[in-house]
């Protein structure tokens, strides 16, 4: 059935795409008015989209450009076809690729705007604005002649202002903290985005990584993570994918090549028009000794799911957590004259069982992108019983255990969404981002202090939540119009104190002094600790 509506979708796209090629490169159709010809296309059918747009374009009682009418039609074609096919615009496209392509023009910086005003986080380290002497917790006032501080600004308006090309200059002046206002002549640079967060050690055996994204740069920052955690003596790994929506295969693939023999099969795709590609592993083999956990959760999609599948498959790492998104479709990205591009469906990808992890999409995209909610309703996010294998077909890994095809990586060992110690006051607190800010706040004002820690695992071990933090809390809070609720507060502590002292971590070390505290009570976390991987690999 669905092999019948593709095949049905797929005639007027080209039709499409050919008719917004056309247009792009300057061609048009004169037509008299009256009856008009009929545009045909090279089997001398009718081509009934060209003749609509000229018709517009042609007849119509206002101005329409031509352009827009194009771009607008392509996004519904490819719309229609499935949720993950789509056309970008040229505004669009460089702003979507940057995560991927693992760098930016700019002047390398963290911040956050708080109380309207640019507070720079972190300067990235060797980066174009340490270099000049910018510091965390230095507020930038104005860029060039445009003033950002106490005006509303947002962060799509300060990127427009800091980014540019590599070589240019950029002047900002920056009001610091018992000093008068400086001023910076920053000359702009290329500025990594990493993708792999943080490795760290969470016991003498166990070693944690965190990967964001697949992106162009992945493999190499996943195997300079995991040396360092093989050096520190990790025995077993951490690998945490959860939040993780995916991006480039090759960069999941080769993340694998650490973990399998030479020649393992680790992924295939194939489409219509695309023959069968297979993937295996190359040379690496550096980890092959290394026990591994995979942490999922239903927002892991696509090049996470790739690296889940090969690993379950193969019965090589465990996955624990919960069902993954669903994304075994494969685009493929096309670049247009007009400066867009489309990334097109060309081929579904398979786990080396043989399975397809896609779900079902039929239902339309509202129903897709909503199905989230669908599973929590449902009661999947608390109980593993509640998950609806949408499709039957059954498959098995290397040890003969059972697996199953659409709807995503079924994990494991189920881990269900943590609801306890919640609150209506949490809830409050979190979703005026009161916490945040609060930690924010106080890491600005006592940075001093904090950095007397000398480093984030020291003040992961040493600090402590005191009642005088609690109380600055509560104080704040009031501030914000949030009254401070005891019975709620008794219920959330533990939550509230974790988060505080996290993000005040985060605002200091960043990401190497968020991690350890965030993950010391996570429940995924420690059911992939204390695993017993042989038991459950072998199906016992």
């Amino acid at each position: 059935m669905e092999e019948k509506r593709n095949w049905a979708v797929y005639v007027p796209i080209f039709v499409g795409v050919s008719l917004a090629l056309g247009f792009w490169i300057g061609s048009t159709f004169v037509q008299p008015q009256g009856l008009r010809g009929a545009a045909v296309n090279s089997s001398n059918e009718f081509d009934m989209l060209s003749e609509l747009i000229n018709y517009i374009d042609e007849e119509y009682v206002d101005e329409v450009s031509k352009n827009e009418i194009i771009e607008k039609t392509v996004k519904e074609i490819l719309s229609d076809l499935d949720p993950h096919s789509y056309y970008i615009s040229p505004e669009e496209l460089a702003e979507m690729n940057e995560p991927l392509e693992g760098n930016f023009d700019g002047i390398g910086i963290q911040f956050n705007i708080q109380n309207d005003t640019l507070v720079v986080i972190d300067p990235i380290v060797g980066g174009p604005s340490e270099k000049v002497g910018i510091k965390a917790g230095d507020r930038i006032v104005r860029v060039n002649d445009s003033l950002i501080a106490g005006v509303q600004v947002s962060n799509r308006t300060v990127l427009k202002l800091l980014k540019g090309k590599k070589g240019t200059k950029v002047n900002v002046a920056v009001s610091r903290r018992g000093v008068k206002e400086l001023s910076f002549t920053i000359t702009r640079d290329k500025i990594p985005i990493h993708s792999v967060s943080v490795s760290y050690m969470i016991d003498s055996k166990t070693g944690y990584i965190k990967v964001d994204r697949f992106g162009a740069n992945t493999s190499e920052e996943f195997f300079t993570g995991m040396r360092k955690l093989k050096n520190a003596g990790a025995q077993k790994v951490v690998i945490d994918l959860r939040g993780n929506g995916g991006g480039y295969m090759n960069a999941a693939t080769e993340m694998l090549d650490g973990f399998f023999d030479r020649n393992e099969l680790l992924v295939y795709t194939e489409g219509k028009s695309r023959s069968k590609s297979e993937s295996k592993a190359q040379t690496k083999e550096e980890f092959i000794q290394m026990v591994v956990a995979v942490l999922m959760d239903e927002s892991s999609a696509s090049a996470s799911e790739i690296f889940a599948g090969a690993m379950q498959d193969h019965d090589r790492g465990v996955i624990i957590g919960r069902r993954s998104f669903g994304k075994g479709l494969v685009q493929e990205q096309n670049m247009w004259p007009n400066g867009g591009a489309t990334r097109l469906t060309i081929a579904r990808y398979y786990t080396p069982s043989g399975r397809c992890i896609q779900k079902p999409y039929s239902d339309g995209s509202d129903n897709y992108n909503e199905d989230y909610y669908h599973r929590y309703e449902s009661g999947e996010m608390l109980s593993k019983d509640s998950i609806d294998i949408s499709d039957s077909s059954v498959f098995y890994t290397d040890n003969g255990r059972v697996v199953y095809g659409s709807g995503g990586i079924i994990p494991d060992i189920f881990v269900p969404i943590d609801t306890s110690h919640g609150s209506g006051y949490l809830n409050t607190l979190l979703y005026n981002g009161v916490i945040y800010d609060f930690a924010f706040n106080y890491a600005d004002v006592h940075r001093e202090e904090l950095l007397a820690f000398i480093d984030a695992s020291n003040y992961v071990n040493s600090f402590q939540m005191s009642g005088g933090v609690l109380e600055d809390f509560k104080t704040f809070s009031e501030n914000r119009d949030i009254p401070f609720d005891s019975e709620g507060f008794k219920r959330s502590e533990r939550i509230i104190k974790k988060r505080i002292k996290a993000y005040i971590a985060r605002n200091i070390w960043g990401d190497e002094g968020f991690y350890p505290i965030w993950n010391a009570d996570d429940k995924t976390v420690n059911a992939a600790v204390f695993m017993n991987a042989k038991k459950v690999l072998s199906g016992e």
